[in-house]
Parts: C-alpha cells; sequence; structure tokens
C-alpha cells in the first residue's frame, strides 16, 4: 500500500511540474507588449515567478504536497486560468468566443 501511495506521490508531483513547466514556455514565447495591453504583470515577473515555481515543483517532485509546491501550483494556475487567455484575446490567438 505504501509502494501505491508513492505512486500516487511522484504522478502529482510529476502532473504539477509538467504544467508549470507548460506556464513557463507559454509565457516565453508571449510578446512583451501583450502583458502591458492587457494589464497584467510585466513578462519579466512573470517569467521569474514560473521559473522559481517550475524550480520548486522540480525539488518537490517527491513531495508534491509541501507549501511551496501547492504555492507554485497557485502561480502556475492563476497565469494559465487568467493571464494567459489575456494574452491570447489581445495576440489574437483567442480562438472562438462561442465558448465552445
Amino acid at each position: 500500500m505504501i509502494q501505491v501511495q508513492g505512486y500516487v506521490m511522484l504522478a502529482l508531483g510529476a502532473g504539477a511540474l509538467a504544467m508549470m513547466a507548460f506556464a513557463l514556455v507559454d509565457a516565453l514565447r508571449q510578446r512583451t507588449d501583450a502583458f502591458a495591453a492587457a494589464g497584467k504583470l510585466t513578462k519579466t515577473k512573470w517569467l521569474v515567478i514560473l521559473a522559481v515555481a517550475v524550480a520548486i515543483g522540480f525539488v518537490s517532485l517527491f513531495g508534491p504536497l509541501n507549501i511551496f509546491n501547492l504555492l507554485a501550483f497557485v502561480a502556475a494556475a492563476v497565469y494559465l486560468a487568467d493571464v494567459r487567455p489575456a494574452l491570447r484575446a489581445i495576440t489574437g490567438r483567442g480562438g472562438s468566443t462561442s465558448g465552445w
């Protein structure tokens, strides 16, 4: 049973790290001026936040439920849920607005 819990923790850690890395790569690909146009923090600030999040996620790979990893996960989630859609709307890569 303990081995199964270890695998579950590893899966959670790997999933969180993958999400953080995706957010970092997405932020790297965005135009610098789009952040200001969307009324968000600067690109540099988001890159620092997300790079620190990825570093924490890597260190916490086998213990993903510590407070630092949870904060790093929340930072990446905020980027993906709030900043990324605003940037995509500014740059015209938002896709359909019909909700589908």
